[in-house]
């Protein structure tokens, strides 16, 4: 160990192994299970090999070279000073505001931490952008004082194409403002060495470049610069909060693996999903409740695929026992001193009904990145039990294949290729591949109408599925409570689980477990017409273009993986769209 290292800790008195305290209860058979998995980690020294990294654990082709994230933070403390140098200047230089322009786990990150942490006083006022909505960017622009902002464009491989065009445009932006002299100062790049936004980067004179671990994926990169970084530009003590971190870190590498917090904690998920139970309800207390979104990309896009996965379900109000199936774990996540009340008393009825439950006491807001490096840990684990590969996502890049033609496409042709509905009323269209629009004509019956459409759809759903409503509109308070409303109509109807996610973020999360996962959702895709358009500076299309074309793609993929989509337009009020859709839906399930 580095001696620098080994001052720090002990300065900072680490070196005991006190974690956020983790407790289950399971019902019987999963209690056995879980038992047997233990004994056979323990028995196999399988502990070690994952420390070791060693790919056997899992399907034993490139797994030894994405864990670099196990050693992250180690590296992390003994290299401190990048983080509180970057601190220290970005406070002496004043700026109101800090924009992240990136995408999945490159900003979901900094997200959590910041609605976490919240304005610190001293550091400027944090942002994120990860939509390529043409009115979620402008309500996100006309938010900051251009002339005051500084700019973080955040992209492991450096060529994801929302960051890109994200840079493109506030680029622009900030040239036109401090002009093209200055407008490089504004900028700092988060990227992997040698990628084309460092390229970029460079060309522009950047503030700064920080550099990513390529041994580290997008998902597993909370604890490296893409979110330490960030985390410093915002206020966030950088040293508290690693050293909290450390204390998991340790923990974790406990050969018992009943004393492992992570290893247990992912064995418990694993031998869930291999009995039926895959849906995994997080609850989380309202102080950290953000670090439900970070918890959906690394669940379900490292376990979602061959037909294998864990769904996460996160912002599912809890509800009564009876409204849940045999096919759910429950991992609530409580503050301690800012605990809620109702979910203390819901969590309870579901562990007297038998359902099993995890219950982790986090103790401070300091200690959210333990839950990074324990649900990293368990997810990795949970991955072995179920057999797949957890850190690739094949079906992510199929689903940017699509894009990519449909937008070339358009560079083309001035235009998207041509589409029909296969029903229009009340300004509403319904679209849906051709294999299901028969499934839903016959199931419509003499329904042949908007509502008998959106009932043949909500009756295919069965138990054991889930569903999601996936909705390519700009993401506020309004459109999602009543998305919401819909899907918890859904979810107390039909006894199932659901999800919400907003396009085109979740295509870079969940979107991999909806397409390469068991083939149990039932999807309602939700677009609409754009209000507002923005060009994207140095390209023939535009934002509304470019997440058009995502919603496309996202929803082919989807038809040609045989999942029950159906992709509902509404018109250019979104909120007066949204509001019939939701009536509809409740009118549909009576």
């Amino acid at each position: 160990m580095e001696e620098k290292l080994k001052e720090y800790l002990k300065e900072i008195q680490i070196m005991d192994t006190e974690v956020s305290n983790q407790t289950c209860s399971l019902p019987d058979e999963l209690k056995s299970a879980f038992d047997a998995a233990i004994q056979d980690w323990s028995a196999n020294a399988k502990v070690k090999k994952l420390w070791a990294k060693d790919a056997t654990l899992w399907t034993n082709s490139d797994e030894s070279n994405w864990l670099g994230w196990l050693d992250i933070v180690d590296a992390q403390l003994n290299a401190i000073d990048h983080l509180t140098n970057i601190a220290d200047e970005i406070k002496r230089e004043g700026f109101a505001y800090a924009l992240l322009l990136g995408m999945g786990g490159s900003s979901l990150a900094p997200e959590v931490m910041n609605l976490t942490f919240g304005k610190q006083s001293g550091f400027p006022e944090f942002q994120v952008l990860d939509s390529t909505d043409p009115q979620q960017i402008k309500t996100f622009e006309n938010q900051v004082d251009l002339s005051d902002c500084l700019c973080i464009v955040s992209s492991k491989s450096g060529s994801t194409l929302e960051p890109n065009i994200f840079k493109q445009y506030f680029f622009e932006r900030l040239k036109a403002t401090v002009g093209a002299d200055k407008a490089g100062s504004r900028f700092i790049a988060i990227t992997d060495p040698n990628s084309k936004m460092q390229k970029v980067a460079e060309a522009d004179n950047f503030r700064h470049i920080f550099f990513g671990v390529p041994s580290i994926g997008g998902r597993y990169s909370a604890l490296s610069d893409f979110g330490l970084v960030p985390s410093a530009v915002m206020g966030v003590d950088v040293k508290r909060f690693l050293a909290s971190v450390k204390r998991m870190v340790e923990a974790c590498k406990n050969d018992d693996a009943s004393l492992n917090p992570g290893v247990a904690l992912g064995l418990v998920l694993g031998t869930a999903a291999r009995q039926g139970r895959d849906k995994l309800t997080i609850v989380t207390s309202p102080g950290i409740a953000d670090l439900g979104a970070w918890l959906e990309q690394l669940i379900a896009e490292s376990t979602g695929k061959e037909g294998y996965g864990i769904i996460p379900i996160d912002r599912e109000a809890l509800g009564a026992p009876e409204v849940y199936g045999n096919d759910r774990v429950f991992a609530y996540l409580r503050l301690a001193g800012a605990a809620d009340a109702a979910q203390d008393a819901a969590v309870a009825a579901l562990e007297k009904a038998g359902q099993p439950v995890v219950r982790i006491a986090v103790g401070d807001v300091y200690d959210l990145g333990q839950e990074y490096f324990r649900w990293e840990i368990a997810t990795a684990v949970a991955g072995a039990v179920i057999g797949i590969n957890p850190f690739n996502q094949p079906d992510v890049e199929a689903s940017k294949i699509v894009t990519k033609e449909l937008t070339t496409a358009y560079e083309q042709t001035g235009s998207l290729p041509a589409e029909s509905p296969i029903l229009e009323e009340q300004g509403i269209k319904l679209f849906t591949d051709e294999k299901n629009a028969a499934r839903l004509a016959e199931a419509a019956g003499d329904e042949q109408t908007l509502l008998g459409y959106l009932r043949a759809h909500l009756n295919s759903i069965h138990a054991g599925d889930y569903a999601a409503f996936l909705a390519y509109v700009e993401m506020n308070e309004t459109h999602e409570a009543l998305i919401q409303s819909a899907r918890h109509a859904v979810r107390d109807k039909k006894r199932v689980a659901t999800c919400l996610g907003f396009g085109p973020r979740f295509l870079h999360s969940t979107g991999q477990a909806y397409k390469g996962g068991p083939n149990s959702g039932v999807f309602l895709q939700i677009t609409a017409d754009d209000s507002v358009e923005l060009a994207v500076p140095e390209q023939t299309y535009t934002f509304g273009i470019v997440k058009a074309a995502q919603a496309r793609g996202d929803f082919q993929v989807l038809a040609d993986r045989q999942r029950r989509a159906l992709r509902v337009h509404l018109g250019a009020d979104v909120k007066a769209g949204l509001e019939k859709l939701n009536t509809l839906i409740q009118q549909a399930l009576r």
